[in-house]
This record gives C-alpha cells, sequence and structure tokens, in this order.
C-alpha cells in the first residue's frame, strides 16, 4: 500500500518549494488534496512532476503547473472563482480549500459527473460543477473574483472578461493549439492588463470563444 500523505509531502518539498511556490495556504492545500482519488488508471503516478490522462482525451496537470496558476491567483479565502474545464476536478478541489465558493464548467459530461461524485465524496460544498461551453462562463453568477482556465485558448474569452469583477484577477494559458504561455490579467474600469508568466502546454479550450468543434 501506497503512503499517500508521504508522497504529497514529497511532492510539495521536492517539486513545489524548490521551484518558488511560496503561498503557505496553497502548500497546505497541495498536502492535504488526495490527488490519487482524481486519477484512474495511473494512482501510482498520482504524485510524479508530470501531467497524466483522465479519459476523454484529457489530462490531469502537472502538480507544479496546478500549484503556479493556483499562486497566480492570489487568494485570500473570500473570493468567488469561475473555473473553465473541471477535467479531473483536482483543481477544483485546492481551489475549494482556498477560497469561498467555485463554480466550474466541464464540457464533457462523462468526466464532469466523476469529477462532482470525487468532489462530493470529499465533503467539498463549495463547488458547483456544470456541463457546457467554458468559454461562455456563468452569467447567471457572475461576476466572479477570479477566473483560472485550465485549457489552452487563442486568446482569453470576451464573455469570461466581461465576468470578471473589477479588480480581479484571470490566469490562463493563452497561445497555438501546441503551446501557449501563462497570462496573468487584471481588470480595472473594465479594461484588462496582462502579463506573460510561464510557458505551458494545455489541451485545446473548445467553444464559441475558444478553438471550434471541427478542430477537436
Amino acid at each position: 500500500m501506497e503512503n499517500f500523505k508521504e508522497l504529497r509531502d514529497m511532492m510539495v518539498d521536492t517539486q513545489l518549494i524548490p521551484r518558488g511556490i511560496k503561498d503557505e495556504r496553497l502548500l497546505a492545500a497541495m498536502r492535504k488534496v488526495p490527488r490519487h482519488l482524481f486519477i484512474d488508471e495511473f494512482m501510482h503516478k498520482a504524485y510524479d512532476d508530470m501531467a497524466l490522462p483522465i479519459g476523454e482525451d484529457q489530462t490531469i496537470s502537472q502538480p507544479y503547473m496546478v500549484a503556479i496558476m493556483t499562486e497566480l491567483l492570489e487568494l485570500k479565502g473570500d473570493e468567488k472563482v469561475l473555473e473553465i474545464g473541471t477535467g479531473s476536478g483536482y483543481q477544483s478541489a485546492v481551489l475549494a480549500e482556498l477560497s469561498l465558493s467555485v463554480f466550474t464548467i466541464e464540457r464533457r459530461a462523462a468526466l464532469a459527473e466523476r469529477a462532482e461524485e470525487r468532489i462530493h465524496a470529499l465533503g467539498y460544498g463549495n463547488v458547483q460543477i456544470r456541463v457546457g461551453d467554458g468559454t461562455l462562463g456563468w452569467p447567471e453568477d457572475a461576476p466572479f473574483d477570479r477566473i483560472i482556465i485550465t485549457a489552452g485558448s487563442p486568446q482569453i474569452p470576451k464573455p469570461l472578461i466581461e465576468q470578471l469583477s473589477d479588480g480581479g484577477i484571470i490566469v490562463a494559458p493563452v497561445g497555438d493549439r501546441f503551446s501557449q504561455q501563462l497570462i496573468v490579467a487584471r481588470k480595472f474600469k473594465g479594461s484588462l492588463s496582462e502579463q506573460l508568466h510561464t510557458p505551458c502546454m494545455f489541451v485545446p479550450l473548445i467553444g464559441e470563444y475558444g478553438w471550434g468543434k471541427d478542430e477537436d
């Protein structure tokens, strides 16, 4: 039997802290959330320094990528967060540890169903999951203090910018279909100020304001 708690601590101590992740609340969340429960076929690799397949041609991101994207959101604990791309639900659970509420959208119903089962089994009552086109956002519960996009997009979708509160932050991988760069965008008086961050590679964001379905 694997000692998953020990593996989580090793993940934090060898993959996250040496790469500059400093947010103590985030590090504690990464030590707590059982990443292995969000993976089916490759559970023994759950705490390795890599992305892993989760079915439906999707992946669970490398632990460091989850950590850096979350740290860039600058969560204090009272934010309403919108996540685009639920995937396995692991990122949602980390966000649930660090914010007031999480609204997360997944395009594939099978992934959304599995993620919801995992999140509820772990007792996260502050997460709502919806199946749909994430590029359209969640307008009836907008505005959101923070938005995180966990799929690569040619640009930050316009509806998401509109649904971000003034002073809010969006973190998103932006670029072409095969390589992106994390962008941290802050909204002030209706306009975005963008900063480039870490190079990355995510599966494509499919939707009306992302990559077209015919390219899926």
